[in-house]
């Protein structure tokens, strides 16, 4: 989400070879590093090509003309498998050796009070002043938007976001290794769904990614923990560095940004939802910011939905195939709406909202990708039923209310009132702090 050494604040840092963006966190890290590095790509990468551009064939058809990766973005792709967050990888390093008593409420109040002091730690210096320095291409008013329009996709826009971004997702087992050695599994789906929708509308909220704003603070701070989660997980001996790569790599970013960027938006339309040519520009710019701010390398960034369904495109088929991790994660997340905290027929809901969801799930992942999930075979009555009324009353809403403003004040309000209540934010669906 970054490119290193491009900003003024960041001029000292030399762009290191792919070997020397393994950070070496400690000795042993370094020692497994070193067994690694003359691995061109880990043998996840591009491992199963059949079922992979079997999985991403539905997408190539919204891709007009070639969209396969010639023999250097390939290559590149596979060394982005090597690659995690330099600036973000210090600061952990530094957290570990100075000790989470010490070093925690320093990255706190750098993060709050909007930087740092002049005694503050190196590394949590370059990372601030890096993150704090708008990159050139950034339109703040654009970004906004592209806010409000996601703000006016209300409920059926967090559906979407489940089931063709989270759900649809854990098909790339690789990718399920780290939320499996971190214990995601036995925390459960409905935390986790919780705290990324927490996440989620702060950086989706009227000036959410302002400097002072919650979704700003909250991302740095995931991308803290990330590189918290990196260190620790790389170093486990059951991580696999030669087949996985690094945890939590650059490869697996990009997977998560574009799948709050093209795939939503490419989940809306095919749901009908009215989304215009501005409303996608919009979009698509505010989270190539928030992929920024997150870590994200520039060159896996972009402004350009059609340009990023070619990128999403590459990655899946780069994906290490579906296991028996997607089916455990799926099978989780699949029960998930019979745990919510329903305010009236919980006995009655739950199963509905279980059946529309597998029902969305289908249709965006059709039947091999329901037996790759372990989902039970489902008919996809619900967005068969609802693509139509729906287009209608998108485009009836917008033309009455002159555009997004009026549906993004109703579409908020129950975004927020879903998150209270029903995945119970109360008891633990804030975004996690360090």
């Amino acid at each position: 989400m970054t490119s290193l050494g491009s900003s003024g604040s960041m001029g000292f840092y030399k762009k290191p070879c792919v070997s020397e963006l393994m950070p070496a966190l400690t000795p042993e890290f370094s020692d497994r590093r070193s067994r690694v590095r003359s691995v061109v790509a880990p043998t996840r990468h591009g491992a199963d090509l059949e079922t992979t551009r079997a999985m991403a064939a539905r997408l190539k058809l919204t891709i007009a003309g070639p969209c396969e990766p010639d023999e250097a973005s390939w290559r590149k792709l596979g060394e982005a498998l090597w690659r995690g967050d330099p600036l973000a990888d210090e600061v952990a390093m530094w957290l570990h050796q100075e000790g989470m008593a010490v070093a925690r409420p320093q990255l706190e109040r750098a993060i709050e009070g909007g930087g740092c002091r002049e005694d503050a730690p190196v590394a949590l210096r370059r990372l601030m002043d890096a993150v704090q320095e708008d990159p050139a291409w950034l339109d703040r008013s654009l970004m906004a938007q592209g806010a409000r329009f996601l703000q006016s996709t209300g409920l059926h826009g967090m559906r979407v976001l489940r089931d063709a971004g989270l759900m649809a997702g854990y098909q790339a087992s690789a990718i399920n290794q780290t939320l499996l050695m971190t214990g995601s599994l036995k925390k459960g789906a409905q935390r986790r769904v919780a705290e990324t929708t927490s996440w989620w509308l702060d950086c989706t909220k009227d000036g959410g990614m302002d400097r002072s704003g919650a979704g700003f603070k909250a991302t740095v701070r995931v991308r803290v923990m990330h590189a918290l989660v990196r260190q620790n997980v790389s170093q486990r001996p059951q991580w696999n560095a030669a087949a996985w790569g690094l945890p939590i790599n650059q490869v697996d970013m990009q997977a998560t940004y574009l799948a709050f960027s093209v795939v939503q938006l490419l989940a809306l339309k095919t749901t009908g939802c009215m989304v215009t040519s501005e409303d996608a520009r919009a979009v698509m710019h505010l989270w190539r910011y928030i992929g920024w701010l997150m870590g994200v390398e520039e060159g896996l960034l972009c402004d350009d939905e059609l340009k990023g369904r070619v990128l999403l495109y590459h990655n899946v088929i780069s994906q290490a195939p579906p296991d028996e991790s997607s089916a455990a994660l799926g099978q989780a997340l699949m029960d998930e709406p019979l745990a919510r905290h329903y305010p009236w027929a919980p006995k009655l809901l739950g199963p509905y909202n279980k059946a529309r969801h597998l029902s969305q799930v289908s249709w965006f992942v059709g039947p091999q990708g329901m037996k790759h999930l372990g989902l039970p075979a489902t008919l996809p009555w619900y967005p068969v039923l609802t693509a139509g009324p729906r287009f209608i009353f998108t485009g009836l809403t917008r033309l009455v209310a002159g555009g997004v403003d009026g549906p993004a004040s109703w579409g908020r309000r129950r975004q927020e009132r879903y998150w209270r209540r029903e995945l119970g934010a109360g008891e633990h669906g804030h975004c996690p702090r360090l």
